[in-house]
């Protein structure tokens, strides 16, 4: 069977046979931090399956309620409400999240910034919009974001952002983290085998009950019945970026959702990335900075991570890998 998983992934399964009932495929869609999750596991009962599949929700859950910036109970909602006001002691899970983020800032120079959640929301993506915003409301839309004044006291374990009208949020890793996370939990517990979906956000382990790697299809958005590459993963995970669903187009140019946090401008060149690794949530950042990086310095930064490899799509329909 073949499942959609987004616009640009699929997941290419096996059909059990009546046979290989020894071990059983069990999967079960929900949302999870304003998503779509998928959980497929591999397992040897369907009892212990299901039960699995709901620690893994649970987990997800814990996870969602430590970092959401839009539920106003969490760790990360009381350090945006204090932001230029004082530091805030947060959970050391969260607060390495945090170290990890700017430590994704720093290898991308900027190009990545959980603090980009403060933009001014100028540009629309609804299709609404005709000309360009101007240059010094782009320019202000920024200002509000800069990922080197986020104060981190590791001893205290506190967060402080030092601007008034600073922000942060998980928006562009927080799901590849929770799938990583969930893969972690079902191994720990036990599961032969399985993948965790996060809307795209993927990370597997194991095989399929026929014994086969998972094979995850990168589709081309330019065409949309095409499978542009097809991953086989063990233990791996793929994230992808791109503006083929939320864009603008003004005067025959395609800006993405995806902003720079620097410029306040939308990312040009790149309809798509794929990145395919060991972690998710790393993924997930790599993808993220090379939307925004172009395909010229996302290569180079690639250079530096070569167990990750990638599949850039360009606004023309070139494929490059």
């Amino acid at each position: 069977m073949i499942k959609l998983i987004l616009a640009a992934l699929f997941i290419i399964a096996c059909q059990i046979s009546v046979a290989a009932q020894e071990n059983v495929l069990v999967e079960r869609q929900v949302t999870l931090m304003g998503s779509v999750f998928n959980i497929t596991v591999v397992d040897h009962d369907s009892v212990s399956a299901n039960q699995n599949i709901d620690q893994c929700i649970a987990e997800i859950t814990r996870i969602e309620n430590l970092i959401s910036e839009w539920q106003p109970q969490t760790q990360i909602s009381e350090v945006n409400r204090n932001a230029g006001i004082k530091p805030v002691k947060v959970d050391r899970e969260v607060f390495e999240l945090t170290a990890r983020a700017i430590e994704y800032s720093k290898m991308s120079e900027g190009a990545f910034d959980i603090s980009i959640v403060a933009l001014d929301k100028i540009w629309k993506f609804d299709g609404s919009m005709t000309e360009m915003p101007t240059k010094e409301s782009i320019k202000n839309s920024v200002r509000n974001v800069n990922y080197q004044l986020i104060l981190l006291d590791r001893n205290a374990s506190t967060i402080f952002l030092q601007q008034k009208g600073m922000k942060i949020g998980f928006g562009s890793i927080g799901k590849g983290y929770a799938a990583d996370k969930g893969r972690e939990l079902l191994q720990k517990l036990g599961v032969k085998s399985g993948i965790v979906d996060a809307s795209g956000d993927i990370a597997t382990w194991g095989t399929q009950p026929n014994g086969k790697p998972w094979a995850i299809g990168i589709r081309n958005p330019f065409k949309r019945h095409k499978i542009t590459k097809i991953l086989k993963l063990n233990h791996g995970a793929v994230a992808t970026s791109g503006n083929y669903e939320k864009y603008a187009e003004i005067d025959g140019v395609r800006y993405s959702h995806i902003i720079n946090p620097k410029t306040g401008f939308p990312a040009t060149g790149l309809t798509s990335v794929t990145i395919y690794g060991s972690s998710a949530e790393f993924a997930n950042a790599l993808s993220t900075s090379m939307m925004v990086l172009g395909k010229e310095k996302g290569k180079q930064l690639m250079h530096k991570y070569p167990l990750y490899r990638y599949l850039f799509i360009t606004d023309e329909g070139k494929i490059i890998r």
